[in-house]
């Protein structure tokens, strides 16, 4: 089981001139514990299920672009891009731009975007829940043509592009592995079955997770993919260092459906939480 630092909250330190120094230290920390990836979240204000609204949030790929200068092996990537934030040829852009400047470690997390409060509040069109996922498949679709040899237009109920010209192409080849989170049963897992390297659900029992990668496997094999050749991650929604007997006994439990890998999500100061949890690093490892 490997595990992943979800960045979620910039309270503390309080003080916003400690920041930067607080986000890198806490990274470079997690990258030398053995924490495969950095993730941080695609909002502009706090999710109030978290916290309120007014808490410090920074914008996702500039903080993404700031902690590939600090880390060297981490893939970096936001869990997950709310498909109405970017304009697609733009986002496609911004995450080649990413893979680039990381040498190579950039992830596009991506799924349909959810808090009509900070939409509503910051200009961000807000659409049906369907035309979302509509929106959600064409933006795949758009982000591989760009990240691939067709130079060429695009045409989709939605978005337009004349052409899909992307120099430099991305450095990981044949393109920056595409995560898509959520499980919905009925969209989510099917585009993940077309169009996507990993997926990410919430850990809300493994009856419910069970369920769900059983979805996916009856997706994948209706679209002709290869189940296995998805990586198959969770956002851990329980306390860790206040039980790690019984966070290592979910990740067993999780391990078993096939999920190899847990976002873990800090409480209170970042870096004291990591240092905390990467002492779990080596069993986890072991699983």
């Amino acid at each position: 089981m490997d595990l992943s630092l979800h960045y979620w909250n910039f309270s503390t330190p309080a003080d916003p001139r400690r920041t930067a120094t607080t986000l890198a230290e806490t990274a470079r920390y997690a990258e030398q514990a053995g924490f495969v990836e950095f993730t941080v979240m695609d909002h502009y204000f706090q999710m109030e299920l978290r916290g309120t609204a007014d808490e410090p949030m920074l914008e996702a790929y500039t903080t993404l672009g700031f902690v590939a200068a600090a880390t060297e092996r981490m893939r970096l990537g936001v869990l997950v891009t709310g498909v109405m934030y970017r304009y697609p040829g733009l986002l496609a852009k911004i995450v080649t731009t990413l893979d680039v400047l990381s040498q190579g470690r950039a992830q596009l997390g991506i799924g349909a975007s959810w808090y009509e409060r900070e939409q509503r509040a910051l200009g961000v069109p807000v659409v049906p829940v369907a035309e979302r996922f509509e929106r959600l498949e064409e933006t795949l679709q758009i982000c591989l043509q760009m990240w691939g040899d067709d130079n060429g237009p695009y045409r989709g109920t939605h978005y337009q592009l004349d052409e899909t010209l992307c120099v430099p192409a991305p450095l990981t080849r044949p393109h920056p592995p595409i995560l898509i989170g959520g499980g919905g049963e009925r969209k989510t897992l099917l585009l993940v079955a077309r169009y996507a390297q990993a997926c990410n659900v919430f850990t809300s029992s493994v009856e419910d997770v069970a369920r769900k990668l059983d979805v996916l496997r009856a997706h994948c094999e209706a679209e002709g993919r290869d189940y296995d050749a998805i990586r198959k991650t969770a956002t851990y929604m329980g306390p860790v260092l206040a039980d790690p007997d019984a966070f290592l006994a979910d990740a067993e439990r999780y391990a078993a459906l096939g999920i190899t890998q847990f976002d873990v999500m800090p409480d209170g100061d970042p870096l004291a939480y990591t240092e905390g949890v990467a002492k779990l690093v080596p069993k986890l490892a072991a699983m």
